[in-house]
């Protein structure tokens, strides 16, 4: 009874920025906006682009537009808030739309992470079994695909803010961050948090192990099946398919790890850097893998 009147539950967060960085703020919100306002327009080109040309609509394609509408959806739901922040100084979100937020985010990155999966095996059927690529990867199987990645995210972030919410948040309102993170939220319950930490990680690294196994499994397959070719250019140019979509894995997945690793065992990582690194992990991805992989030659199946 002494609790309920002693202690208020908090109604909003403070979100800092970039701890440390603040005098700087007007100028990181530079390349934020920027970042923001090429995402916007060369995903948007790609997508409008697959959907009028009829000899676009191909496996490879149907992913990459895919991938470029949740490109959108995640540059949107957090570089508007970060321009909030650096420019206009609103540092204050109130408790559910800082859940929403963090919900959606994660949500997001998971379905990315699933989309890469779905491309590398597009690539894996492409180059290893030609003659059965129209036959695996028809428009139904695409579209079960991308709904399985979407419905995978749904259900294993939906546990995060349903935790977060059970727990009680008395004086510590302020999140040392440029948006609502997961752990950045549960390091301010006044609670015992073991659970919320177990899933945070648990969530993380079944995601990177699940994923980034079976994305390794498809390219050691390729790589056998290219160094089978008998002919040099042959093997150039399999290999050409798969570069952007190589170099969009290792910049979706390098800053998520430093910033999965950061939490878990850097505390002497000043805030800033993590800071920044987990918003790259947000920001540059989207602009920059989906016009990546568009720009790589296909591979006729």
């Amino acid at each position: 009874m002494a609790d309920n009147v002693t202690h208020h539950y908090i109604s909003s967060f403070f979100l800092v920025g970039v701890p440390g960085l603040q005098d700087f703020h007007c100028w990181i919100g530079i390349p934020v906006c920027l970042l923001f306002a090429f995402t916007l327009l060369g995903n948007n080109v790609i997508i409008i682009t697959v959907k009028l040309e009829p000899s676009l609509h191909q496996p490879m394609y149907f992913f990459l537009c895919m991938l470029a509408m949740n490109d959108v959806a995640l540059v949107s739901s957090t570089a508007p808030q970060m321009l909030g922040i650096f420019w206009l100084d609103a540092h204050r979100f109130g408790f559910n739309i800082c859940l929403a937020q963090m919900y959606f985010i994660h949500t997001f990155c998971i379905i990315e992470s699933a989309l890469l999966v779905a491309m590398a095996f597009d690539r894996y059927v492409a180059i290893c079994i030609p003659l059965r690529y129209t036959t695996i990867l028809t428009t139904p199987a695409v579209i079960k695909m991308g709904l399985a990645g979407m419905a995978r995210a749904i259900f294993m972030v939906l546990p995060g803010p349903l935790l977060i919410k059970r727990l009680p948040y008395y004086t510590k309102y302020v999140i040392h961050h440029a948006y609502c993170e997961h752990m950045a939220l549960v390091k301010l319950a006044s609670a015992n948090t073991f659970i919320n930490r177990a899933y945070g990680i648990s969530v993380a690294l079944s995601v990177m192990v699940l994923d980034l196994g079976l994305i390794a499994t498809s390219y050691i397959k390729i790589l056998q099946a290219v160094f089978r070719l008998p002919s040099q250019n042959a093997r150039s140019k399999a290999l050409g398919t798969c570069a952007a979509h190589v170099c969009t894995i290792l910049v979706s997945y390098t800053p998520a790890l430093f910033s999965f690793l950061t939490h878990c065992i850097g505390r002497k990582v000043p805030p800033s850097v993590h800071i920044i690194f987990a918003s790259l992990y947000l920001l540059v991805p989207p602009s920059s893998q989906s016009p990546g992989v568009w720009c790589q030659d296909q591979t006729d199946p």
